[in-house]
């Protein structure tokens, strides 16, 4: 029994290790990328606590290499669904009753086993089952994983302290029940922190999870689920279940207990997701809370004041880090007439530069895309723009997928502004750029503004605070994080709360606690000290 009011340590954003050529970081990583390389992982799906081998199974692959398997994964069957729901809703008692410290203490933890005794074995997995670069693991796998622990935790602590006001004689309560159910956590290939958080963000509010991971993914989900057991954390609260999609769905979705779903992934998926949840509304025990965040057409605008050099790093960064598979990735640069000579040959300069390879070799800033599927689509993207009358590749667009499915950085110049490279989302390393007049920025604005279906992420650069203020305002529905002279990737947890309106999902905000009071169900609780004796009151006198 407790009789202290706790405080937890403050959350702070994991340093971000740099790797240079012959440090000891490096050394260890190397090491444990080729012990991962030289090792095959059978991965089970893990229902209320323990491992369960089923005879279909998936290959974890590498995308550099897509002939080396890492490891085979099983998939579920309706049975080992069924079985995954029941084991967390049998689990939600015990877990919901768990003092929030005790909670709070798991995922803290868990954080610190990822930063400190799992680095390099979970960067490792997001490199070669991923194709992540040494960098784009670490402040994925390592740092922004641990930053939503450690911050969710402390928003965690601050929605439960927000009580109402009490009058004289009366003590008012709120308390932030878990959904009446249990959550479906569905979570991308792109990012291992944000298949983390989809799992433990509803976790940690008291309620109990069926995780379907993607299957180019499973990997470093394995490895989390290890990471989460050694932190305490209670079998069946978390249910881990690889497999088929569209099967897990339907049984998911079909259950009356289902409670929520939380959901990074393709704009069809989840528009599916809410289609499907909305036909069952009459079977469900409560009304599901749905949060998802899809996709992203995100933009650079480039205003004639802008800073030539940072408008190229913020466009090769923001457009081509992690093969641009980021939702937030820029797939669309707009460039005043008047600069694009100049802007286009020093463009040009810097992507000769780049390096495209296996995330083995350390000097690559380019890596392979997740599979067939996306390269085909890329590629069908990078030959209608070849052959088009509308469009024209300037740079790169050389592809091969013989030994792995790598693509070179790639720059197409559309004439049209609604040409289909600046309208649909590629999710690849395609950059679509449409030169404006300079005396027709309002009109451009307009375009840029009716575009695309999605508003997730957008930036502008200029150097005019003038103009700064008004493209500000003037883009406000175009992008839920948006930024000011910066690419328009990076969102750090507790600095940029993550998400974006439109078709781009939900907008609960990934990163901050609006995100964590979605997996919440308050209760009002008033307590009268001296309740009142007759029901007659002062004016009824005579």
């Amino acid at each position: 029994m407790s009789n202290s009011i706790f405080k937890l340590p403050p959350a702070y954003n994991e340093p971000i290790k740099t790797y240079l050529p012959k440090s000891a970081e490096r050394k260890l990583l190397e090491r444990e990328l080729a012990q991962q390389m030289d090792h095959q992982v059978k991965i089970p799906l893990i229902i209320n606590g323990k491992a369960i081998h089923t005879q279909e199974t998936g290959s974890a692959r590498c995308p550099h290499d897509h002939g080396h398997i890492l490891g085979t994964f099983s998939k579920a069957s309706d049975k080992d669904i069924l079985s995954a729901i029941d084991a967390a809703l049998a689990a939600k008692p015990a877990w919901e009753a768990m003092a929030w410290q005790d909670r709070a203490a798991i995922f803290l933890k868990a954080a610190d086993l990822i930063s400190q005794k799992y680095t390099y074995k979970i960067n490792a997995a997001t490199m070669l089952n991923q194709s992540k670069n040494a960098f784009q693991a670490e402040i994925d796998a390592t740092c922004e994983l641990v930053d939503f622990l450690r911050f969710n935790v402390g928003f965690m602590e601050e929605i439960y302290g927000n009580q109402p006001v009490s009058d004289k004689g009366v003590w008012n309560r709120t308390e932030y029940r878990p959904l009446e159910g249990f959550v479906f956590a569905l979570t991308p290939f792109n990012f291992t922190a944000i298949a983390g958080n989809l799992c433990t963000a509803p976790a940690m509010m008291g309620n109990t999870i069926v995780w379907k991971p993607a299957s180019t993914a499973v990997l470093s989900g394995f490895y989390l689920m290890e990471i989460f057991k050694e932190a305490g954390l209670p079998d069946g609260v978390i249910n881990f279940i690889p497999g088929n999609g569209s099967a897990t769905g339907k049984r998911v979705l079909g259950h009356k207990d289902l409670a929520g779903i939380h959901f990074t992934g393709s704009t069809r998926v989840f528009q599916t997701l809410w289609q499907k949840t909305g036909e069952n509304i009459a079977a469900y025990k409560s009304y599901p809370r749905i949060v998802g965040e899809t996709g992203g057409k995100d933009y650079i605008f480039m205003h004639p004041s802008a800073d030539m050099d940072a408008v190229v790093t913020g466009a090769i960064r923001g457009a081509f880090e992690y093969q641009g598979q980021k939702c937030s990735a820029c797939s669309r640069l707009y460039v005043p007439h008047s600069r694009w000579d100049i802007f286009q040959e020093k463009l040009k300069e810097k992507l000769a530069e780049i390096k495209t390879g296996s995330v083995l070799s350390f000097t690559p800033f380019l890596n392979a895309v997740i599979d067939e599927k996306a390269f085909d689509t890329i590629d069908g993207f990078i030959s209608r723009a070849e052959a088009s009358d509308k469009a024209d590749v300037i740079a790169g667009g050389q592809r091969d997928k013989s030994c792995g499915y790598f693509i070179e950085p790639t720059v197409i110049q559309a004439k049209d502004p609604f040409y289909e490279s600046m309208t649909e989302e590629i999710f690849g390393p395609v950059l679509t750029v449409y030169v404006y007049v300079d005396e027709e920025i309002e009109q451009t604005l307009d375009i840029l503004d009716k575009t695309s279906v999605y508003a997730l992420t957008g930036a502008i650069f200029a150097q005019d605070r003038g103009a700064i203020a008004r493209l500000t305002q003037r883009l406000t529905h175009t992008a839920g994080n948006f930024y000011i002279n910066d690419k328009p990737t990076g969102a750090v947890v507790g600095q940029q709360p993550f998400g974006g309106g439109r078709k781009s999902g939900t907008n609960d905000k990934a990163g901050s606690l609006l995100n964590l009071l979605r997996w919440t169900s308050p209760r009002t609780i008033k307590e009268t000290f001296v309740p009142p004796k007759t029901h007659q009151y002062p004016f009824m006198a005579e």
